[in-house]
């Protein structure tokens, strides 16, 4: 389904954005976000069910199933999502991207 106009939407949201407690918030969302489907794009690439990984990084499917699909609503350990990469084959690289100053 295509969006027409989200203009008034984008407008709301930026507004929005300017308080730091949500703008906060949405950021953690945004990042929990992005853990999921690197989590998940890392298990479908190795060939693996979520149970199948979850044995191999000593978790549970049920963990495995809240991350990628949102669902959790804490943060994923950095260590966890280290374990679940390892198990499929791949790593974590972490750097540092400095926000524009507004």
């Amino acid at each position: 389904m295509k969006y027409k106009n989200l203009a008034p939407a984008r407008a709301y949201v930026e507004k929005k954005l300017k308080d730091k407690t949500i703008k906060v918030l949405f950021d953690e969302e945004k990042t929990k976000t992005e853990i999921a489907k690197l989590v998940r794009s890392a298990r479908e690439s190795a060939g693996l069910s979520q149970r199948e990984i979850a044995v191999k990084a000593k978790t549970t499917q049920a963990v495995v199933a809240r991350l990628e699909l949102g669902t959790d609503t804490r943060m994923p350990s950095l260590m966890l999502i280290v374990r679940l990469l390892k198990a499929a084959n791949a790593h974590l690289e972490i750097k540092c991207v400095f926000d524009r100053a507004s």
